[in-house]
């Protein structure tokens, strides 16, 4: 029954019951029921798993509850992915919610512009109050990559991907023990080297950015997952084609190698001109972050 849906909306969740509601309410909305919810439960302590059970119960929409142990919003996704059996999905956060006729439409522009060679969709967010975040797609053009989306046309601001589910699986982001964070844009970058995306300008997802949201403390993040950070900076590096951005990624892997205490960063990394030229400033940059409390 599941299979025969299009789309799986993924949401992860760590003790967010007091807002889950919202995702839910949203689906309830939908003008189409052409999608199941997935709700990956990352170790919640809470009334998560009584109030999806309740819901389950109502039988009002394709809803699948996985629970696992804590391991942060990564290895949610990872498992996430690997459940997701429908054609396409969409992240939907635990406090974020769909706009009524996301699905609908998502489905029906997908249906009809859909090739082999396109890896999902670009759509718009939106706030609470319904004005667009960030800048509107770019005029004439109809695919595009995710980096090129944010480079070459200036894109800016929060967007909304929809993936092919088999795509998503590829490339799972790699678990560092202890470590709780993975920059999610790790997965686009590497399917951006075989695949593009389709345009769509549309709002597909309300963003409530809330004040424990994941993304609130990014120096928090770079310091207690130092390994995961040196690991995107270094695969980074080995795909990008731009020598700005590999001075940038090798500054910070220096320095996110020295908090890891790699000893043999230089001998891994994929750019090691780059990274010899980045080691004097990256390691005065890991010394001042040891020191500050400001935000990375």
């Amino acid at each position: 029954m599941i299979a025969l849906k299009t789309l799986t909306v993924i949401t992860t969740t760590y003790n967010r019951d007091y807002c889950l509601h919202q995702v839910y309410e949203s689906l309830l909305r939908q003008t189409s029921n052409d999608f199941v919810w997935l709700v990956l439960d990352d170790g919640s302590t809470d009334k998560t798993k009584d109030l999806v059970d309740k819901w389950i119960s109502e039988n009002k929409m394709a809803i699948v509850y996985h629970y696992k142990p804590n391991g942060g919003m990564h290895t949610a996704r990872n498992a996430a992915y690997e459940l997701a059996e429908t054609e396409l999905n969409v992240i939907i956060d635990s406090d974020d919610w769909m706009a009524d006729d996301a699905v609908e439409t998502i489905v029906r522009f997908w249906q009809k512009h859909k090739r082999e060679d396109i890896a999902g969709i670009i759509s718009h967010n939106a706030d609470p109050s319904g004005k667009q975040l960030g800048t509107p797609m770019p005029e004439g053009v109809s695919e595009t990559t995710v980096t090129d989306f944010f480079g070459k046309l200036g894109g800016k601001g929060d967007k909304k991907l929809i993936y092919r589910s088999e795509l998503t699986k590829k490339y799972p982001y790699p678990e560092f023990e202890g470590e709780k964070f993975f920059p999610a844009s790790y997965k686009f970058r590497l399917l951006d080297q075989d695949y593009k995306m389709l345009v769509l300008d549309h709002v597909t997802c309300i963003v409530d950015y809330n004040d424990d949201s994941m993304t609130r403390d990014k120096f928090a993040q770079y310091r207690t997952s130092p390994k995961s950070f040196a690991y995107f900076r270094n695969e980074m590096m080995r795909i990008s084609k731009s020598a700005k951005e590999c001075c940038n990624l090798a500054l910070h892997y220096v320095a996110e190698s020295r908090f890891a205490k790699e000893k043999h960063f230089i001998k891994k990394a994929h750019r090691k001109g780059y990274v010899l030229l980045a080691y004097l400033p990256g390691t005065l940059l890991y010394f001042y972050l040891k020191k500050t409390k400001r935000k990375y």
